[in-house]
């Protein structure tokens, strides 16, 4: 009895003085090999089936299903902790030996991915496609917000310059600017499209406020020599869409 016990330790690898034991086909035990031993030893092909693909892996006849999986990594791009592997219906341990089990040259083994991997992959596409389709809303505003820019610039221009403006082409700058604030506030964004989006809401803030300051001067009478009279450089305190425009600061 007290050599069954002895065996039986070896078996489950706990012989002190690290030596690590295994028992093979026919109840013969033997020392483990490490991958350094099944490195050298003969070579089997192994046919992989995953999903539609079929790959054929050459690796030590004494290799792990650890092992398997780590040369699997290059061929299917998934991590060993990813794949699980199947060999005559039975899913097979990272510990267990191929040859321990009867796989041979031309065996078939069967790939599959961990369906928890396959969820996170599956997540990760979604917030993918949705930072994509944000980003390209986010471009459509930018490409708004450009030509406001522009027709902003050439009023300001002009105003610098002491020549009033209609007051609507203003107002309707304004507005339109508001509009696209708006856009903006509808896009929901994460990632790269939420910092997009930020400096797009930024960029026409600060046009907004410019045409407030553009109001305040053109609002003065001029002299006639071209300028306002006391025209103050700075914007009123709280001009009413400066703090609309504020509120997106808070809502972005």
């Amino acid at each position: 009895m007290k050599r069954f016990s002895s065996s039986k330790r070896a078996v489950n690898n706990v012989v002190k003085g690290e030596i690590k034991w295994e028992l093979r086909p026919g109840g013969m035990l033997v020392q483990k090999r490490d991958i350094g031993d099944a490195s050298s030893g003969p070579m089997i092909k192994i046919k992989v089936s995953h999903g539609s693909f079929h790959h054929d892996i050459t690796v030590p006849a004494q290799s792990t299903f650890g092992d398997l999986k780590k040369v699997l990594v290059q061929e299917t791009g998934l991590e060993p902790k990813e794949q699980r592997l199947l060999f005559q219906g039975k899913e097979k341990d990272d510990e267990e030996c191929l040859h321990m089990v009867g796989v041979k040259d031309m065996s078939k083994v069967v790939l599959l991915e961990d369906p928890a991997s396959k969820e996170r992959k599956l997540e990760e596409m979604k917030r993918n496609q949705s930072v994509l389709k944000a980003c390209e809303e986010v471009a459509k505003v930018r490409a708004e917000v450009v030509q406001l820019t522009d027709k902003v610039n050439a009023l300001e221009g002009i105003v610098h310059g002491g020549t009033k403006v209609d007051e609507k082409e203003l107002l309707g700058l304004t507005e339109l600017l508001m509009v696209q604030l708006l856009q903006l506030d509808t896009i929901e964004a994460n990632g790269e499209a939420k910092v997009q989006r930020r400096a797009e809401v930024r960029r026409a803030q600060r046009l907004v406020d410019t045409l407030d300051n553009m109001k305040a001067r053109n609002s003065k009478p001029f002299s006639s020599s071209g300028k306002s009279e006391a025209f103050e450089c700075a914007s009123p305190p709280f001009p009413s869409s400066t703090r609309i425009t504020h509120d997106w600061e808070v809502l972005d």
